[in-house]
């Protein structure tokens, strides 16, 4: 444990207030995921969109004592706090886990390239757990803060560390590979990734290979030619450089001469063979994976075994046990109203932390429940670990929680002392199952996070609602990640407005919602008061506007602290009326204007009636002003978005002076926020591009959110002439195979895509409909994808076929694909 003191004599820092305690053992980057407060350091880094130092005095007030800032504070107000003034926190933070790094002298295994980095790292864990304490990346911690994080986390238990890093631009391996000082090297392989922050392919290579400056040994696959060229001058200039030996390479390969030399690669339907010369000597393993990737990975994982020096038998008997890693954390909707986070493939710290931030996250049900298997490996002592995770639960909030195992049964006492906490502890997984009720869960919001070895994905399916096997993926942290990217566009001071109505263009409510809410999102807009209602219900507290108000959802928009938006007067006159019956004051309204969408909105005569009926009443505060562009995304149409700009300025500018005090003016939807900036204002409306749709200059940044994806449910061979589906209308033209999927227009899958209008994709090819879209199922013309087989997944839309796409076969938009999506389509979500 460290204290303010000594990290301000490595930082060089200015100890602005020393009061000498307490310890520091944490590193709080993110003031939403406060645990400990007394021994956490909070570091507030600094954006063009966001200065985390505004959020010290909420810190201060929960307790935490520590502080590492860029700019001054008023000592006065943090009268028992230590205080270290940097000049930059972001470079402050790499420097201090830098430094922390140095203070540890084990093997430490580094980790980059395009794809594989995550599965690498947790195969590795898998396959040497039984040998080393190890310490890994928690998830995909990749990045310049990620890195820092999960470095900070080494502790003298520990014996070996496996950290991967990712870099989207040039210069930033540099300030990791100082972080991590890897002594393994292990570069995955080369791909598309991140591709838009380098000029060539060589560039992002070279930059990624500053990884292993001074790495002892570097283990790669050769067949990637641009690789292995820039590996080899990587190489050479590294022995240069040092005048010693410098970094020995470990290369594999599938087609010439290398130190693994792979000879065959044999699959059934389950697992594959690799045959491979090392040094001379045969050898084999088998992993129960067949996709290529998976192949790739492993014989990555097989160099680095052979390198350590483990015994090929053990490697065979280890490499045949690999299990599936657990990408990302699902959120699926449960039995009695509950909603489960299924993480249920591994049991540690950090990624514990993670799931419960997730959970936290979650506001629709009152309680959560956290189901926690015995945590495997951890290199603290019982007492110790089982401590730390009551202390994690406590400080998140959770209000129920069942151990599973003997370990965390031993310590069970240490969850009962938490105030408010119900708790309930079983042996093994088996033992729970057999008295598992239903009954028992009601409303609430259940985390499984389980070691593999105890199953947990048996608890999964008895928690968990059964869905139909047509469902909608959506990805929470691409949204999120979709959100940052319009963000950064925004001025300083601009608010945020999303879009969330017709049940969030088809991904639901809360879900959706409670991600936006808990990344600051300023306000939400809905389509209908009981969409709003329906959040409240769920726990969302943050301001949400209602687009088509009508008269008889006044009462529940009162009740519900709903703000409308007002865009006649007949309407203000009915819903003024309804609040001076309320007895409620300066309740919150929008006033829509028409700029020549010519919808819904006043008109520029109406201004002074609007503002005459206003001023004359205590009633009713216009929150804001606003408009909606018609074309804004249409080059061709900027002279009337501009024009319509013009007139808004105009028509707000009266109202405001009218009403004599300023509300909030907003006019620019997604497009418009990066194509017409001008207009961003005092807010902005962020609708389809937070779902990964922009046919712009967006486009590249953003990533796709949802996925629409069926399966396969029985599999035909057709002769010449033998005809499929209503109205015989498609005849096989020869010898066919036909493939019936679980979707159709009861789904939103839109009949207009039969007879071969419409596409979908199998082990990645696309396959056309075969006859008319009925009510619940389809057929689709595989004759071309002859390994398909019942069961196999099929792509609707998604990031390998975009919505876009299909709407363009459909001859509509991409919003009516995605709101056409039936409630019966069951939404699963998940973050990575």
């Amino acid at each position: 444990m460290y204290h303010a003191a000594n990290i301000s004599k490595v930082l060089k820092g200015e100890l602005l207030q020393d009061r000498g305690f307490p310890g520091i053992a944490h590193i709080l980057l993110d003031s939403r995921k406060l645990i400990f407060p007394e021994t956490s350091l909070f570091i507030p880094l600094v954006s063009a969109r966001r200065n985390a130092h505004q959020y010290i005095p909420v810190l201060y007030e929960k307790g935490v004592r520590n502080f590492l800032v860029s700019e001054h504070l008023p000592l006065d107000q943090y009268p028992d706090a230590n205080i270290i003034l940097v000049k930059d926190t972001l470079q402050a933070l790499h420097q201090l886990v830098a430094w922390h790094r140095q203070q540890f002298h084990i093997p430490v295994i580094g980790i980059t390239g395009s794809n594989g980095k995550t599965i690498v790292k947790e195969w590795l864990f898998q396959l040497l757990e039984k040998d080393y304490n190890i310490i890994r990346s928690p998830k995909s911690y990749n990045s310049q803060i990620g890195v820092p994080l999960s470095v900070w986390q080494l502790q003298p238990e520990h014996q070996l560390a496996i950290f991967e890093a990712g870099i989207s631009q040039p210069g930033e391996m540099e300030h990791l590979e100082k972080i991590i000082r890897p002594g393994i090297g292990i570069f995955t392989n080369i791909g598309e990734a991140h591709n838009e922050g380098f000029l060539t392919q060589r560039q992002k290579i070279n930059e990624k290979l500053v990884l292993f400056a001074k790495s002892e040994i570097l283990i790669y696959c050769k067949d990637y030619l641009e690789l292995n060229e820039c590996v080899l001058n990587f190489h050479t200039q590294i022995g240069k450089r040092d005048n010693q030996q410098g970094l020995q390479l470990l290369a594999w390969s599938r087609k010439t001469d290398a130190d693994l030399r792979i000879i065959s690669v044999d699959k059934d339907q389950t697992h594959t063979r690799i045959d491979a010369l090392y040094q001379n000597a045969p050898l084999h393993i088998r992993i129960p994976f067949v996709d290529e990737g998976s192949v790739e990975n492993a014989i990555h994982c097989w160099a680095l075994m052979l390198y350590l020096g483990i015994a090929p038998a053990v490697i065979q008997q280890r490499m045949d046990l690999l299990g599936n890693i657990a990408m990302r954390l699902e959120l699926k909707q449960g039995i009695n109203n509950c909603s489960v986070i299924n993480d249920s493939y591994n049991s540690d710290l950090g990624s514990l932390t993670i799931a419960l931030d997730f959970l936290q996250q979650q506001q629709q049900h009152p309680t959560r429940t956290v189901i926690l298997s015995d945590i495997l490996q951890s290199g603290k002592s019982d007492a110790s670990l089982y401590e730390e995770v009551a202390g994690l639960l406590q400080q998140k909030g959770i209000h129920k929680f069942i151990g599973i195992g003997k370990n965390i049964n031993r310590e069970k006492k240490r969850f009962q002392d938490v105030e408010g906490l119900k708790s309930l502890f079983f042996p093994t997984t088996e033992a729970f199952i057999q008295q598992f009720n239903q009954q028992d869960f009601q409303h609430e919001t259940i985390l499984l996070k389980g070691a593999r070895i105890y199953e947990f994905e048996r608890i999964g399916k008895l928690l968990e609602h059964k869905v139909h096997q047509t469902i909608l993926e959506i990805n929470l942290s691409a949204m999120a990640h979709n959100v940052r990217q319009y963000q950064s566009l925004l001025k300083p001071g601009i608010k945020l407005m999303a879009m969330v109505k017709a049940f969030s263009y088809g991904s639901g409510s809360f879900e959706i919602a409670n991600l936006l809410q808990f990344h600051g999102v300023d306000y939400l807009a809905v389509a209908y008061a009981d969409e709003g209602v329906e959040l409240r219900r769920a726990g969302i507290t943050m301001p949400i506007m209602v687009m088509n108000p009508e008269p008889g959802s006044f009462d529940a928009i009162l009740q519900w602290n709903l703000e409308p938006e007002i865009y006649s007067l007949h309407l203000l006159q009915q819903f003024e009326e309804e609040v001076r019956s309320s007895g409620k004051t300066d309740f919150p309204i929008h006033i829509k204007l028409d700029t020549g969408m010519h919808r819904l909105g006043f008109e520029k005569k109406d201004i002074p009636a609007l503002a005459l009926l206003l001023t004359e009443n205590g009633q009713l505060k216009v929150r804001s002003i606003f408009s909606h562009l018609a074309a804004s995304e249409d080059p061709g149409k900027d002279a009337f978005t501009q024009q319509q700009g013009r007139l808004f300025f105009d028509m707000s500018h009266e109202l405001q002076k009218a009403l004599g005090y300023t509300g909030i003016r907003h006019i620019a939807n997604s497009a418009a926020i990066h194509r017409h900036p001008e207009l961003q204002l005092d807010m902005v409306r962020l609708g389809i591009g937070m779902y990964g749709i922009d046919n712009g200059d967006m486009r590249e940044k953003l990533r796709n959110v949802s996925t629409l994806k069926t399966t396969v449910a029985q599999v035909k061979r057709l002769q010449p002439g033998e005809t499929v589906g209503y109205g015989a209308q498609w005849a096989a033209p020869g010898p066919a195979t036909i493939a019936t999927v679980r979707i159709g227009y009861a789904d939103g899958y839109p009949r207009c895509l039969s007879n071969g209008v419409g596409k979908m994709l199998i082990h990645g090819k696309l396959a056309p409909v075969a006859g008319i879209v009925a009510m619940d199922m389809l057929m689709l013309d595989v004759t071309h994808i002859p390994e398909v087989a019942e069961g196999d997944e099929v792509i609707v839309f998604g990031k390998d076929l975009p919505v876009q796409q299909l709407a363009q076969w459909a001859g509509t938009i991409p919003y009516e694909i995605l709101t056409g999506i039936s409630q019966r389509v069951k939404r699963i979500y998940f973050e990575e």
